[in-house]
């Protein structure tokens, strides 16, 4: 059929099924949006910022599974959306951003809102267009889609200049897709895979390296099986969280920088290191030259790119984490897991050595109790985002996750301001469950006019502010690292959290006893709207272990045992 740019967009946008676009409109993308609302195939989320409309996208596509889909102009509109497309590429985040540009005719002369959208995302998106014709975009969308999905994913940019989106021409989105340059292998080698499965039954003691992913190809309930039919131990990355369930008894914990003591021992001690999904982030995996230093390496990975990169895989496997599972799941009976009995009783030691805990010693609240208590009471039932800091790593330490997808943060770029975005997307993807957010006082102000989209949109998600009046994990560098010169660090002059949730229409909570934090939620639920639960935390409370930068795994700062000098 014959019709406009704009039109071919919301199409592709259907026949993808898509149910929901989070954007801004303006000037260069305004005939798209015109195309927006004559339809009522699919939703739109109007943000109040470019930034956090790509945030939310995120966090829909993590809950989901499927490719978040965000709309902006040009200019402005595109440089603020570019920190949510640098997170995503970070993270592999499927998502097909489309944002609006200058006519064709303006391209190149400093045009009001121009700006070399194309050059800018270049280097944080996985691929990205400048549609120069209406007779391409069809094919464009469509490969953008495949694009993002598929192999590793990530974030596909389309810049559509205004006079494309009026152009008239043929949409055919049956036409097949033909990318010469982009063949994803994902079948792992058969060969490579046996010679894995021979080491790891020969191996005294292996250890599974869970990466995120193993939550992107959606290969959770195989890695459970593998890790359950070879009794063979593992270590989640911040990431993974969620890929087996807190219960799970050979799950160690989390691996790294604020990784538990048992699982960076662990890591330290094995003779093979079994890598899914994962990519030797320096977080992980410390001082190189250190890490895993007596192990050999089974490297899984859909990107071929990231094998051997960092650390030398002696078992290269190019591969989806979930097709490549499948077929080691058939060979497990040449693995003997009786065998590493003395493995897990020495891992075991290592946990009863310096358990993950922390000491309520003060009379604020800590924050970890409040993290552990959200588990208790929500458990399975809630989503899970955080903003970044202190209260990230608390969260991924003390928060029961039971499932894939359950946990959605900043990992690679470390986005203040994440949080409360992503929590919307999380809730449009999955508004059965409860969306709960846990920030600090530091990054809720970042994109706190979202306050207008969750109450505009009813999306009620709840946000936990561990309000310590420090841009906390800063401040733990500083007292750590540079002899307590707190520089630019003290936040405490803020605004009355309680008031400016009330003033967006949302609800509001100040708490600084356990029992006004437990009625604070509860009454949170029941109102189901947008929620602001400021929480008095102790001020200078550390996120123990820490492994300093550049430090060995097995050299920790540690949480003294009380009673320990």
């Amino acid at each position: 059929m014959q019709i406009n740019g704009a039109q071919m967009v919301i199409e592709a946008l259907i026949e993808e099924g898509v149910d929901t676009v989070f954007g801004y409109p303006g000037g260069a993308i305004m005939n798209v949006y015109d195309e927006i609302y004559k339809q009522d195939k699919f939703h739109h989320i109007l943000t109040r910022h470019e930034q956090a409309a790509v945030h939310a996208a995120e966090g829909y596509a993590k809950a989901s599974g499927k490719v978040g889909v965000a709309m902006i102009t040009s200019g402005p509109g595109f440089t603020n959306a570019v920190t949510g497309l640098a997170d995503a590429y970070m993270d592999s985040i499927p998502l097909v951003v489309i944002s609006g540009q200058v006519p064709m005719s303006l391209i190149g002369t400093d045009a009001f809102q121009e700006i070399d959208a194309v050059g800018i995302s270049r280097s944080c998106t996985k691929h990205n267009y400048l549609v120069t014709t209406a007779e391409d975009l069809p094919r464009i969308l469509k490969e953008a889609f495949y694009i993002a999905a598929s192999g590793r994913p990530g974030p596909v940019h389309v810049d559509i200049p205004k006079d494309v989106t009026a152009e008239i021409a043929e949409f055919d989105y049956t036409v097949e897709l033909d990318l010469e340059t982009y063949k994803p292998h994902t079948k792992g080698n058969p060969r490579q895979i046996k010679k894995a499965i021979e080491a790891m039954s020969k191996a005294k003691r292996p250890l599974f390296y869970l990466g995120g992913g193993v939550i992107n190809s959606n290969a959770s309930d195989e890695v459970r099986e593998l890790v359950s039919k070879t009794g063979i131990p593992a270590v989640e990355t911040f990431m993974a969280r969620g890929t087996l369930s807190h219960d799970d008894e050979l799950l160690v914990g989390m691996l790294g920088m604020h990784g538990s003591y048992a699982s960076n021992m662990a890591m330290s001690e094995t003779d093979l290191v079994i890598a899914l999904g994962a990519r030797f982030d320096d977080r992980v995996t410390g001082k190189l030259s250190e890490f895993a230093k007596n192990a050999g390496v089974v490297h899984v990975d859909i990107d071929p790119a990231s094998i051997s990169k960092l650390v030398n895989a002696d078992y290269p496997i190019v591969g989806d984490v979930k097709n490549v599972v499948t077929d080691m799941l058939g060979q497990v009976d040449k693995i003997d897991s009786k065998k590493y009995v003395q493995w897990r009783e020495t891992i075991a030691k290592f946990d009863e050595l310096h358990p993950l805990m922390y000491h309520e010693d003060s009379d604020r609240i800590k924050p970890q109790w409040v993290i552990e208590r959200v588990g208790e009471i929500l458990g399975d039932t809630a989503n899970i985002s955080t903003d970044v800091g202190q209260h990230q790593m608390w969260t991924a330490q003390f928060y029961p996750f039971s499932r894939a997808r359950q946990f959605v943060s900043s990992g690679g770029l470390g986005t203040m301001g994440f949080g409360f975005p992503a929590a919307m997307g999380v809730k449009a993807a999955d508004p059965k469950r409860v969306s709960i957010n846990f920030t600090g006082d530091g990054s809720i102000l970042m994109n706190v006019q979202e306050l207008m989209t969750a109450v505009e949109k009813k999306l009620p998600v709840i946000n936990i502010i561990l309000n310590n009046n420090y841009l906390g994990m800063v401040r733990q560098w500083q007292t750590l690292f540079y002899d307590k010169r707190h520089s630019e660090t003290d936040l405490s002059v803020q605004p009355d959290f309680v008031k400016l949730a009330e003033a967006f229409g949302g609800a509001g909570y100040r708490v600084s006893t356990k029992e006004e934090f437990d009625a604070a939620l509860k009454d949170a639920i029941k109102k189901d709207v947008v929620t602001f639960i400021d929480v008095t935390v102790e001020r200078l409370e550390n996120v123990l272990p820490m492994v300093p930068a550049g430090g060995s795994l097995f050299n920790m700062m540690l949480l003294a045992k009380k009673g320990d000098k």
